[in-house]
């Protein structure tokens, strides 16, 4: 492994068994920080709440060695909550980062383009015909989120798929769906629409083990596969035409990434409902930090882990004892940065 300098930034060269590829110091470093932050975060979401503990205490909840009160408050009701607000914030980020490559546009995250929707509304459907189940959810999320993004795809399709086109069609779309998630609701119990409502507004309240083992595992397998998709998106970025004469396939590159993508999406919405605005603020911060020219998956998923950690931990102690659904937090706080980001891209065009 060797450093040198490259177009004013430091790199970092590795070189190994005749391959070779170049990291940003400052990327890297951006992440370490990014990293921390969330581990500062989520300790403070567990030492802090209507019984606040010291981080001796806290250390011996996680390792068992403090008394059972504290162990059941730290590794039952606490640390399962602070950690899926990391994991699913990361899950996030990195699908926001995916589909704003892929559309190469800073609008370009599953909120916008209605991937989210058709989540959402393939779990709405489980979870008012069949009454809900993690798996069954997740099952109903994932393939509404397909369904959707293979919609939105076909229809966006005229030799070939441009980002924009694909933003257009997906918003026209997200809009369908709102409406039909409306009709589902107006057609629901009250009771089911009030479990609907409170899940359908994005929260980690209340949430267990039993939804942070899946997460992780099925984590596990999304994140490796996304990281390996990268470098054929960056390659993508060039256009159609240079990825296709440097040996690229983007058709079949563009599909591998929306059912990621997606896949990402649906595992939120399975495990917490539908949260907005992290997919879209995450990649184009991380971007800022990193002064990078693309969207990296990395520092775009420890952005997300930050943002959602650090929302979470607002929904709890704002307006304490009342807990807010993090969704609202995240809404308040992307609603703000979309603002802003439209009225810099209408000055910059």
């Amino acid at each position: 492994m060797t450093s040198t300098v490259d177009f004013g930034y430091r790199q970092l060269v590795v070189q190994r068994r005749g391959v070779s590829a170049s990291v940003s110091l400052r990327a890297v470093l951006v992440v370490l920080v990014l990293l921390l932050l969330t581990a500062v975060g989520v300790v403070a979401s567990i030492a802090t709440g209507t019984y606040d503990m010291p981080l001796d205490e806290v250390i011996g909840g996680l390792l068992g060695s403090a008394d059972r009160g504290v162990v059941l408050v730290v590794r039952e009701w606490r640390m399962p909550r602070a950690l899926l607000a990391a994991l699913l914030g990361l899950a996030l980020g990195m699908s926001g980062a995916i589909f704003q490559s892929l559309t190469r546009n800073p609008l370009g995250s599953p909120d916008i383009i209605g991937f989210s929707s058709g989540s959402y509304t393939g779990a709405l459907i489980v979870l008012l015909v069949t009454g809900g189940g993690y798996y069954a959810i997740a099952s109903g999320a994932l393939i509404g989120g397909i369904v959707t993004a293979l919609v939105v795809f076909v229809l966006a399709y005229r030799r070939g798929v441009q980002g924009f086109r694909l933003i257009i069609v997906g918003i026209g779309v997200s809009a369908l769906l709102a409406a039909v998630n409306t009709y589902l609701m107006l057609k629901a119990t009250p009771e089911e629409q009030l479990t609907a409502g409170v899940w359908g507004s994005g929260s980690l309240n209340g949430v267990s083990m039993a939804e942070l083992l899946p997460v992780l595992v099925i984590l596990a397998l999304l994140v490796p596969a996304s990281l390996a998709l990268s470098p054929a998106l960056r390659v993508l970025e060039l256009g159609d035409d240079a990825a296709g004469s440097l040996g690229g396939r983007p058709t079949l590159v563009r599909l591998a990434s929306i059912v990621l993508g997606v896949a990402l999406v649906a595992l939120v919405t399975a495990a917490a409902g539908p949260i907005a605005f992290i997919a879209l603020v995450a990649p184009q911060i991380a971007r800022r930090l990193t002064r990078s020219t693309g969207v990296g998956p990395v520092a775009a998923g420890a952005m997300g882990a930050l943002l959602l950690v650090v929302s979470d931990f607002l929904a709890q102690r704002a307006f304490a004892p009342l807990q807010l659904p993090v969704g609202i937090v995240t809404v308040s706080v992307g609603g703000v940065y979309f603002v802003w980001l439209l009225i810099r891209e209408t000055r910059r065009r």
